[in-house]
C-alpha cells in the first residue's frame, strides 16, 4: 500500500490550535502524535510568549520516516485488514426504523466490481472527490498530482441527495536544497529540549543537536509584478471556488495585500532529503512563471524547482448533514471525516477520523455514540462548528474558536479524554489508561501537598527571595499560591522546602503540569460556571426526527427553515445558529417540555396490554435564566433562555 501515510502537502504537524488537536487525538490513542515523535526533524512550541493554554506544539516531519512508521503501525495492527482499491459505489438497503435516514449502508463496491460488506462505512476522501488539479490554464482530473480522483463515489453521494459544495486548496513548488543560498537568511533553530506530542513519549527520537533549522525569506515587488502581469494565465485564482482563508496562495496574498513583502518559510522535508518546502508560496502559475517568481526571492536566485506548485479543486459535503457522531442523517451507518466535511489540514482530519472511527464501531455494537462537547475539547468545538454552522470555506482550527481555552489546554488532554475513551469508547490501550490514572492521582496528591504547605508571607520571602511576593497578601500563603508567580516553579520550591516537595520536582512532567495547574486555577474556577451552563444546554436533547414545519410552536418561517436545514441535536446547538432569537429558543423549549410531560403522563397510565407509543425527547435538566413571564405559575422552573455564544 505505497500511499499509506503519504503527507500530501506540507511536511509538518501541529501549530496554534492544531497542536491541541494532535494532543487530543493522542489522548484517545490516535496514531499521529506517536508517529510524529518518531519522525520529526524540527520540534518547536509556538506562542511561547503567551500562556501554556494557547501554546502550539509543532514539528517539521521527515516525510519518508513518517510514511514508514505509519505503515509499520497500520500493517501490524491485529485484526485489521488493509485492502488497496478504489471505492466507486455504496451498497444500500432499507433503513432501520428507529433512526433517521432514507436508507442504510451495508458496504462498498470497489473499482473491479467486487464488494466489501460492513456494519458501518467511513468516507475520508480528502481532495479526491471529483478532484481537479490546476497549473496555469491546464486542468486535469486528479486528487493529488499523479493520483486519480474519485468520480463514481461523488456521483453516488449526489444522487442520494447530499448537498455538495466545491472548495479549493493549493501547494507550493518544491525546491532543491543544495541550490539555495541560506547564508543571508534568518535562521530559526528548533527547541532544545524538544517537546513530544504524545503523552506516551518521554522524549522524541532525534537528539536536540541533530535537529534541522528552518529559514525565513520574503517575497519582493518583482514577484508581485510577475504575478500581476500574468493573472490571465491562472485559472485557479480566477475561479470563484472558495480557498483557505488562513493559508492563501501567493497570488491571493498579492491581490489582497499589494505592495508588501510576504513571508516564505524554507522547511526541510527530511534528514536525508534534498527537498525544501517553501511554506507561504503556494502558486498555480504556469511552471516557467513560477520559476521567475522563485528566482526573484532573496536566497532563491539560483534555486532549482523540482516540482511546480499546483491547485486542487474538489467536492465536499455540507457537514450540517451529519450528527455530532459524524454519522450521516441521510444514510444510516455512513460516517464522514476530513476534507469531505469542509476542513483543511492533517490535524483536523485526524481528529474527525478518530471520532468517526469510534462511533462507527459503537454503532455496529448498538452502543450510544461517543460525543465530545465543546466544553471538553478542541475536537468537540471543531465538530460542533461543522455540524451546527457548516462552512463555506476550508475550516481551520484556531484557539480563538474555543470559548473555554483556559480549561482545554494541551497539557491536560489526557485528563479530559483518556478516561472517557477507555471507559465509554474502548479505544484506549490499558497502558495509556494506567498512565493517565497514575498522572491524575499524582496531580491530585501534588496539589493537595502544595496547598497544605503554608507559611507567612515573610517566611516565604526568606525561603525564596527571588520570587517577589506581594506584602499585601493575607497570611498564611500556600506553596500552591506561590507557584502561581511567574518566577516560581517546582524546582525553586523544592530547593526551599526539600521535604515534601523534592519528590514532586523530580518528575519533570508532573512538575510542569503542577505549575500550569497553579497558574490557571482561578481562571478555571471562574470558567467552571460558564462550562456548567453550556453543559446543561447540551443535555437538553432534541428529537432527531422532529418536523420543525409541523410542530405547534410559535416560530417564524425563517426560524423553522434554519432549524430544519441545521437539524440541531441540542438546545445548546440551537443557540449557536446565526439568526435564531432568544425568544425562538424559549418557544422551542416550551414545545419540547410539553411533549416531554405528555410522554411522562402516558408512562404513568395503567398498562392495558396495548402498546402506547411515546419517545422521551428531553432529559430533565436545569438551565441558565428564568423567563417566568412566558409560562404559567405552575411551571416557572421550566422556562429558560440561552444567550447565543
Amino acid at each position: 500500500v505505497p500511499s499509506l501515510g503519504e503527507m500530501s502537502c506540507n511536511p509538518s504537524f501541529g501549530g496554534i490550535g492544531k497542536g491541541h488537536l494532535v494532543r487530543e487525538v493522542d489522548a484517545l490513542d490516535g496514531l499521529c502524535g506517536r508517529v510524529c515523535d518518531r519522525s520529526g526533524v524540527h520540534y518547536k512550541v509556538l506562542n511561547r510568549c503567551k500562556g501554556p493554554a494557547v501554546w502550539g506544539l509543532r514539528a517539521q516531519i521527515d516525510r519518508r520516516r513518517y510514511k514508514e512508521n505509519v505503515q509499520k503501525e497500520i500493517l501490524n495492527t491485529p485484526l485489521l485488514t488493509v485492502h488497496e482499491a478504489s471505492v466507486e459505489d455504496l451498497l444500500l438497503t432499507e433503513p432501520e426504523p428507529d433512526h433517521p435516514g432514507k436508507c442504510q449502508v451495508t458496504g462498498v463496491v470497489l473499482g473491479d466490481g467486487s464488494t466489501v460488506h460492513a456494519g458501518s462505512v467511513i468516507l475520508t476522501t480528502g481532495t479526491f472527490l471529483r478532484g481537479m488539479v490546476l497549473i496555469g490554464l491546464e486542468m486535469h482530473p486528479a486528487g493529488r498530482l499523479g493520483d486519480q480522483p474519485a468520480i463514481g463515489l461523488a456521483q453516488t453521494l449526489e444522487k442520494l441527495g447530499f448537498a455538495v459544495g466545491r472548495l479549493k486548496t493549493g501547494t507550493p513548488p518544491r525546491l532543491a536544497k543544495d541550490t539555495i543560498d541560506f547564508s543571508g537568511l534568518e535562521e530559526r533553530a528548533a527547541d532544545n529540549p524538544p517537546v513530544p506530542f504524545s503523552f506516551l513519549s518521554e522524549a522524541v527520537w532525534i537528539k536536540p543537536e541533530d535537529q534541522l533549522s528552518c529559514y525565513l525569506t520574503h517575497t519582493t515587488l518583482k514577484a508581485q509584478q510577475i504575478i500581476h502581469d500574468n493573472l490571465h494565465l491562472n485559472n485557479h485564482v480566477r475561479e470563484t471556488t472558495r480557498g483557505p482563508r488562513y493559508c492563501p496562495s501567493l497570488e491571493s496574498k498579492v491581490l489582497r495585500f499589494p505592495n508588501r513583502e510576504h513571508q516564505v518559510w524554507l522547511e526541510p522535508e527530511g534528514l536525508e532529503s534534498n527537498v525544501i518546502y517553501p511554506q507561504g508560496m503556494s502558486m498555480t502559475l504556469p511552471p516557467e512563471l513560477q520559476e521567475q517568481v522563485i528566482k526573484s526571492i532573496p536566497g532563491l536566485e539560483k534555486a532549482k524547482m523540482l516540482q511546480p506548485g499546483y491547485g486542487v479543486q474538489y467536492d465536499f459535503l455540507d457537514p450540517r448533514q451529519l450528527t455530532a457522531s459524524l454519522e450521516s442523517r441521510l444514510v444510516q451507518r455512513l460516517f464522514f471525516a476530513g476534507q469531505i466535511n469542509g476542513t483543511t489540514g492533517y490535524e483536523e482530519a485526524a481528529a474527525q477520523g478518530v471520532i468517526a472511527g469510534i462511533n462507527a464501531c459503537l454503532r455496529v455494537h448498538g452502543k450510544p455514540p461517543f460525543i465530545v462537547s465543546r466544553t471538553e475539547g478542541y475536537v468537540g468545538v471543531l465538530i460542533d462548528d461543522l455540524t451546527t454552522l457548516g462552512t463555506s470555506e476550508p475550516y481551520r482550527m484556531f484557539t480563538s474558536r474555543v470559548e473555554f481555552r483556559m480549561s482545554l489546554r494541551p497539557d491536560n488532554a489526557d485528563a479530559r479524554l483518556t478516561h472517557r475513551g477507555f471507559e465509554e469508547a474502548g479505544c484506549v490501550s490499558q497502558q495509556r489508561y494506567e498512565q493517565a490514572v497514575k498522572m491524575r492521582a499524582a496531580l491530585e496528591d501534588g496539589i493537595a501537598t502544595l496547598k497544605s504547605l503554608q507559611f507567612s508571607v515573610s517566611k516565604w520571602s526568606q525561603l525564596i527571595p527571588e520570587v517577589p511576593i506581594s506584602s499585601s497578601r493575607r497570611s498564611p500563603v500556600s506553596a500552591f499560591d506561590i507557584l502561581q508567580y511567574p518566577e516560581a516553579n517546582m524546582e525553586v520550591l523544592a530547593r526551599a522546602v526539600p521535604e515534601p516537595l523534592g519528590k514532586l520536582a523530580q518528575w519533570r512532567e508532573l512538575a510542569e503540569r503542577l505549575k500550569i495547574e497553579a497558574a490557571y486555577e482561578w481562571c478555571v474556577v471562574n470558567q467552571q460556571h460558564e462550562i456548567e451552563e453550556v453543559r446543561r444546554d447540551e443535555a437538553l436533547r432534541l428529537p432527531e426526527d422532529l418536523d420543525y414545519f409541523a410542530i405547534d410552536a410559535s416560530l417564524s418561517a425563517e426560524v423553522r427553515e434554519k432549524l430544519d436545514s441545521n437539524r440541531p441535536q441540542t438546545i445548546g446547538a440551537v443557540s449557536r445558529i446565526p439568526g435564531i432569537t432568544p425568544a425562538a429558543i424559549v418557544n422551542l423549549l416550551r414545545f419540547v417540555k410539553t411533549n416531554h410531560q405528555k410522554t411522562e403522563k402516558l408512562k404513568t397510565l395503567p398498562q392495558t396490554g396495548k402498546y402506547l407509543p411515546g419517545k422521551m425527547y428531553l432529559e430533565k435538566a436545569t438551565s441558565q435564566r428564568q423567563v417566568s413571564a412566558e409560562f404559567s405559575e405552575e411551571e416557572p422552573e421550566s422556562a429558560f433562555v440561552k444567550t447565543p455564544l
